[in-house]
């Protein structure tokens, strides 16, 4: 179904605004901006996935972004050899995943051995860390970075841009892990009924905080791609993504309760919320009346999954347990 309505939406603004929608520029600018929202959404849909939530995707991925950065300007000088240039790379690499992973790890203990609802710890996680991210730079944005770096977010391979290369690597890694592994099958069962989950015999305290931590990670690498994409970090990027990214997953059949989700669902999912966003832009709607129907559509799905759930308690009870 998200398939066809991708088509309609094309056809739709395609016929609108035919002369621009449909240029290769605009399918370009498509390319290089879905890949960091689709990271993000993708950091949150694991968590979905386990019935859980992570409001601090964004604040993890711009203090990771800010870690990497400062290394780097700071490592990287004008007259810096290459060999010096690949080990600041390097270490600010590990520098902002070792963040990542920090924020991750902390964030899944809380929520797994102390039984803290989700919403509650990732929102005081979000808090705290923009707050950390804005007191150590004062709320100025941290730029210049060497052009390997910068390759990652504007350079192409083949005709295809480099971000969306690492989005399509996360996303097939994430499919695999979430579909093939224990891991994934735990996330899913524990999504769908956690208490009995532990009583079958699975460690549903560490699978929890291996959510947030894999979250994270993904986190550290949208934070990669939207510093090389601006040349720059700064503790406010991107906090417009955050209804959209659970947006996407929502629309994309990730149970907003736990228990179901595919990656394949989410990337459409994306690729329609992106021609919708491209097509209002160029028709000329207002960038607030956007995020009001991005917010309506919100409601409207997360109403047909509880609905949807409803049914299937009613037709199928033994099922539903």
């Amino acid at each position: 179904m998200l398939a066809a309505l991708v088509v309609i939406g094309v056809i739709v603004f395609g016929g609108l605004a035919p002369a621009r929608f449909l240029s290769a520029d605009t399918i370009r600018a498509i390319a290089f901006q879905m890949p960091e929202l689709g990271i993000l959404s993708l950091a949150m849909m694991v968590p979905l996935m386990s019935g859980g939530l992570n409001l601090a995707i964004i604040s993890t991925a711009n203090l990771s972004a800010l870690v990497m950065a400062a290394v780097l300007t700071n490592l990287i000088h004008p007259s810096s050899p290459a060999p010096v240039v690949a080990g600041a790379i390097v270490a600010a690499l590990l520098c902002g995943m070792l963040v990542s992973l920090v924020i991750g790890f902390l964030t899944g203990i809380i929520v797994a051995f102390f039984g803290v609802h989700p919403i509650l710890v990732t929102l005081g996680t979000m808090t705290l860390v923009k707050g950390v991210a804005v007191l150590a730079t004062s709320g100025t944005v941290i730029g210049g970075f060497p052009p390997a770096i910068l390759f990652l977010g504007n350079g192409s391979l083949v005709g295809i841009p480099v971000s969306m290369i690492l989005f399509i690597i996360c996303a097939a890694l994430a499919a695999t892990v979430l579909t093939h592994t224990p891991f994934g099958v735990s996330v899913r069962l524990i999504g769908s009924n956690e208490k009995a989950t532990r009583y079958s015999g699975v460690a549903t305290e560490w699978v929890l905080v291996g959510v947030y931590v894999v979250s994270s990670l993904l986190c550290w690498v949208a934070a990669l791609v939207m510093m090389a994409r601006f040349n720059s970090a700064s503790a406010g990027y991107a906090e417009s993504y955050l209804l959209i990214t659970i947006l996407a997953a929502v629309l994309g059949g990730v149970d907003p309760f736990g228990g179901f989700g595919r990656v394949l669902g989410l990337f459409l999912s994306l690729v329609l919320l992106q021609v919708i966003s491209t097509g209002f832009n160029l028709v000329g709607f207002s960038p607030y009346l956007t995020q009001a129907i991005w917010g309506a559509t919100m409601i409207v799905a997360i109403l047909i999954a509880v609905v949807r759930d409803r049914w299937i308690t009613r037709l199928w009870p033994a099922k539903s347990k």
